[in-house]
């Protein structure tokens, strides 16, 4: 992977993906499938 000591500039893989934009949607979606997993195994059950 190339990095970029540039914030600004965007970082591809060697497959060509975008790893920045990869990150960006990550931060912008909902939680993940392991986040709700662990919120409901918190979550005590109501009879």
């Amino acid at each position: 992977m190339k990095h970029s000591n540039n914030p600004g500039k965007d970082v591809f893989a060697n497959s060509g993906t975008n790893v920045s934009e990869v990150k960006r949607r990550n931060e912008q979606s909902g939680l993940s499938y392991n986040q709700v997993k662990e919120k409901l195994a918190r979550k005590p059950i109501q009879k």
